[in-house]
């Protein structure tokens, strides 16, 4: 027999009935029924019931054994009663009653209990998660994120794509995030990077002929954490392809996607139709650029029915240039109760208030309540009611001023009313794709010009768009939204020379500059490159999805803290004496 099992902790059923076995795993609970002791022995492959009694030799043995000692068992496979059978687990016809034992690991006092579905502070999670990754949910979570990777890769073999792999070590790259700069010992005071993504590298390897690329990416961006992403690194099916337009690449990940969403997704729907919104128009109805299309509620602006009204408030807003109104309906939302709420939220999320008027019964018929209908009057609100297609029993709520004053709050206020009100749709995946990204933003204070997204996306309309306003040329940039979330960024990459000089220097980044940062791609974009553009995937966030997770740590093996500390391997640590030496570097000392 092997040394350590004949059987995994799944494998059990009717059919060994009397066998003799061998069982290893970790004890995940002993319960004592009157002197029959009996344990839950759990492996990576699910749980066998088995027990001891004092005709078992090895009675006293057991007697001993506590919660998570890893154990194997000797044993006779028997049938349960049939009113003790359990239906729930695979080996739930059968127990195996215990003729040896031998511990493999005894285990301390536990700073989490494994059995049971009890709450723990994420640092203690964190500093012992070889402990918590034994608890069923989350590593189902990890088990899910292994066989999507999976998935995702056959999938991209069988559409067509060939796997490459890209240096993990690199020169600094701007993605829209900080390096993790990693010093040079053989080259004192010059540093390599740890990429934020292949970008580069994969569009070099389209240059040198191969074609449609995909692999499953680290990528490291020295980043302040949030639920949905990690502080330092984390996972991409990265994609590029030559000779494509947007609709190309549309029409290669969307099979893939959806086909990864419907085999792991639970059941749950994945829409059919996937469709293409600017992003003006994502930012004027949902207030994002990654909306959730679940939620039915679409903002629309009503400025013409306040101005030179009798709410003063929005009246001399719209005699600024550059302001609006715009209203987020709310069907079902029509109490002062609610609508006081919302107010509230807004005021909670930093703005001064959210104007409101809800439609309720009169006693001639339908009526306009709040204080924004009493200031503007029954003409214009039975407008603004007609405009948005409301009725008796809903609500809406008004923001104003320049539309980046109040968008993103706005946007929020949507989730929030749509969730209250029971409006988004449950048990769904529902993607969109936005498209016509702004290629370059001006910072408020200086006014200076620089990119909003991919530095490397070709601008709708080539060499001839970058000769008027900058703020104007949109890029063959896209996003795919799911759920609220941004699961997909890429773009048709501008692989002209000319076109990328120009770019850049609307950026403020003149030729030398260019040469110094991107002197490989540069260089390689003098002999013959193709037409190419490609996307990646946050693996992460997509598994996050898949398993109805808010938190992006739920998904992760092994995952940094809010703080991007390995509280269980102890990094980042201080260098020692010798390895600065060695590196020719000195740490400066903390400021007081």
């Amino acid at each position: 027999m092997h040394a350590f099992r004949s059987h995994t902790c799944a494998d059990l059923n009717a059919s060994h009935v009397g066998d003799t076995v061998r069982l290893s795993g970790w004890v995940h609970r002993v319960r004592d029924h009157g002197g029959v002791l009996f344990i839950d022995l759990r492996d990576h492959y699910g749980v066998t019931q088995v027990l001891a009694d004092p005709d078992s030799p090895v009675f006293s043995e057991v007697e001993k054994v506590r919660s998570e000692w890893c154990i194997r068992i000797d044993g006779t496979v028997k049938a349960r009663d049939p009113e003790l059978v359990n239906p729930k687990i695979p080996t739930g016809e059968v127990e195996v009653f215990i003729r040896d034992l031998e511990v493999l690991g005894r285990a301390e006092e536990l700073p989490l209990m494994v059995f049971g579905d009890q709450d723990y502070p994420e640092e203690t999670r964190l500093r012992y998660r070889f402990l918590d990754l034994r608890r069923e949910g989350l590593h189902e979570n990890i088990m899910l994120r292994s066989r999507v990777i999976r998935d995702l890769r056959d999938r991209m073999w069988d559409s067509g794509f060939t796997e490459f792999q890209t240096p993990v070590i690199t020169a600094s790259s701007p993605e829209g995030a900080r390096d993790f700069l990693v010093p040079s010992r053989l080259h004192p005071g010059k540093f390599y990077a740890l990429p934020q993504a292949p970008q580069q590298f994969k569009q070099l390897i389209m240059v040198a002929g191969f074609d449609r690329y995909f692999q499953i990416a680290p990528c490291f961006r020295d980043e302040d954490p949030r639920a949905d992403r990690s502080p330092t690194d984390f996972y991409q099916l990265d994609v590029e392809m030559s000779f494509v337009t947007q609709d190309d690449v549309f029409a290669a990940m969307e099979p893939v996607l959806k086909g990864a969403f419907e085999t792991f997704g639970g059941g749950r729907k994945v829409d059919d139709v996937w469709p293409r919104i600017p992003y003006a128009e994502a930012m004027l109805k949902y207030g994002t650029d990654k909306p959730d299309l679940r939620n039915p509620i679409e903002m629309q602006v009503v400025s013409e029915h306040f101005r030179g009204s009798g709410f003063a408030i929005f009246a001399k807003l719209l005699e600024q240039e550059g302001t609006e109104i715009r209203a987020i309906p709310a069907p079902g939302g029509g109490s002062r109760k609610f609508c006081d709420r919302m107010n509230a939220y807004a005021q909670k999320e930093g703005l001064p208030g959210m104007g409101y008027i809800f439609w309720r019964e009169g006693d001639d018929g339908m009526e306009a309540a709040g204080p924004l209908a009493k200031n503007i009057g029954p003409e214009r609100t039975e407008a603004i009611r007609q405009q948005l297609g409301l009725d008796v029993g809903d609500a809406a709520f008004f923001l104003g001023g320049k539309p980046a004053s109040f968008e993103a709050v706005a946007g929020r206020a949507r989730t929030v009313i749509g969730e209250d009100l029971n409006l988004t749709e449950k048990d769904r995946f529902a993607f969109a794709w936005i498209v016509d990204f702004p290629m370059y933003e001006a910072d408020e204070e200086t006014g200076k010009i620089d990119f909003s997204h991919n530095p490397f996306s070709m601008p709708q309309g080539g060499l001839d768009a970058l000769d008027g306003n900058p703020l104007d040329v949109l890029g063959f940039q896209y996003d795919l939204a799911c759920n609220g979330y941004e699961l997909v960024s890429g773009a048709i990459r501008n692989h002209k020379l000319d076109v990328m000089y120009k770019a850049f220097g609307l950026a403020g980044y003149g030729p030398e500059e260019v040469e110094k940062r991107f002197g490989g791609m540069v260089n390689a974009f003098k002999y013959g490159a193709p037409p190419h553009g490609g996307c990646a995937l946050g693996i992460d966030r997509m598994v996050m999805l898949l398993a109805d997770e808010v938190n992006i740590r739920e998904v992760i093996m092994f995952p940094m803290n809010q703080r991007a500390e390995d509280l269980m391997m102890g990094a980042p640590s201080e260098p020692t004496a010798e390895q600065l030496m060695e590196l020719g570097l000195r740490v400066l000392p903390k400021e007081e």
